[in-house]
């Protein structure tokens, strides 16, 4: 009897050892993966890595050291396929040579290229619109290097510069909408053409430009049908949204004004958050000479523009200059990110140049800026000033 007792225990225990193996091989399936593989030639002991690109930026998931022949493989875990699930944009990169593409669903994506020229000669397949985005992104390194080799041109003035290099942007531009936007706004490739850079700068101004905007409106319309609870929807609704109040006709101004904020230079104090939640005012500034910026890093020139107040900043800062910067861009996560090492206070406005206070001082384009004496005293408005660096040598 006993012994007949030993062998049922002995059955349900390897009963209950099997039911947990198939339980944990059951829930191990169930976890959506995706595979990417294939050959990067002439690559040997280099690091590929495979990033995902969040909202945030670049997030590394795995890398590996390639061998002589070149192979790799990644197996990734996917989104899970619910009501918050959307595209999702991947890139493999080796130093800076990157290879963008997206996965759909849970789809196997499959790239061949050559090390030396694998950002232009890759071949991939698994996805249609990674193919697409390839065709974008080689148009985005045409127009690159047009720019460099307009710039080292010595035929041409620097005005004349200027003019060819917007001219080149616009055309860059005009082919995104045109072939790869409006034609279909709710596709993976629509999302990535809106979000094309030019060295550190958004290509596409969803500040102050109605026509940019209206390609934002477009893709955020289409995603709301079909991802209404993902991240990106919610990030290109509020770019839209941010960008049509902007945009739309300006009302007039009706405001009773607390007297505590009009100092009595005349200037107006107001504060806004640093990229740490902190509220920072300009009366704070008060004992300094303060170059009031209003700007959006998502401007083309803005990079550009960002060097020239560095210099200033650099060689001023010590005689008693201050810069107070008012970031009016669409997307927060996109501002934190340009600013976060620049040495100056940098504030958000998360109403864009709609807000009352931006108003009051009648910002109507950007980038704008004022020069403001010790004691907050309002000197000019950058339309009344030719020279800023001699302007500001004066104050000092």
């Amino acid at each position: 009897m006993g012994i007949m007792k030993g062998v049922v225990a002995m059955a349900l225990i390897v009963l209950l050892v099997c039911y947990l193996f198939l339980t944990m091989v059951s829930c191990t399936s169930d976890t959506p993966t995706f595979r990417v593989d294939g050959v990067i030639t002439d690559a040997a002991d280099s690091t590929l890595v495979l990033e995902a690109m969040s909202l945030e930026g670049p997030q590394a998931i795995d890398s590996i050291r390639l061998k002589a022949d070149g192979a790799f493989s990644f197996v990734v875990k996917g989104a899970v396929q619910d009501s918050t699930a959307s595209p999702e944009f991947y890139r493999l990169r080796i130093a800076r040579q990157v290879i963008n593409f997206v996965v759909d669903s849970l789809e196997d994506i499959h790239v061949e290229a050559p090390m030396t020229k694998m950002a232009t000669d890759y071949d991939i397949q698994g996805n249609d619109d990674a193919r697409t985005m390839k065709t974008i992104s080689l148009l985005n390194i045409q127009l690159q290097q047009q720019l460099k080799a307009l710039d080292a041109d010595a035929t041409h003035s620097a005005l004349e510069k200027v003019d060819a290099a917007q001219a080149l942007v616009d055309n860059y531009k005009q082919t995104l909408k045109r072939d790869y936007i409006f034609p279909a706004p709710g596709s993976p490739a629509a999302y990535f053409a809106l979000f094309q850079t030019i060295g550190n700068q958004l290509l596409f101004n969803a500040e102050t430009d109605k026509s940019d905007v209206q390609c934002f409106a477009a893709v955020a319309t289409q995603w709301e049908m079909r991802y209404p609870y993902s991240r990106r929807t919610e990030n290109l609704r509020n770019i839209a949204l941010r960008g049509m109040r902007n945009t739309r006709q300006v009302r007039p101004i009706e405001l009773q004004i607390d007297g505590e904020k009009i100092r009595e230079s005349g200037i107006i104090d107001f504060g806004f958050p640093d990229i740490h939640g902190t509220e920072r005012r300009l009366s704070e500034l008060h004992d300094h000479v303060v170059l009031l910026d209003f700007t959006a890093y998502g401007l083309p020139q803005s990079q550009q523009r960002t060097i020239l107040l560095r210099e200033l900043y650099a060689k001023y800062h010590s005689r008693g200059l201050e810069i107070f910067q008012v970031s009016l861009d669409g997307n927060e996560h996109y501002w934190k990110t340009m600013c976060e090492q620049l040495p100056w206070v940098c504030v958000y406005c998360e109403e864009g140049i709609n807000n009352d206070m931006v108003r009051l001082y009648n910002v109507q384009a950007l980038p704008a800026y004022f020069l403001i004496g010790r004691g907050s005293e309002m000197r000019a408005r950058q339309e009344q000033i030719e020279d800023l660096e001699r302007a500001i040598e004066a104050e000092l």
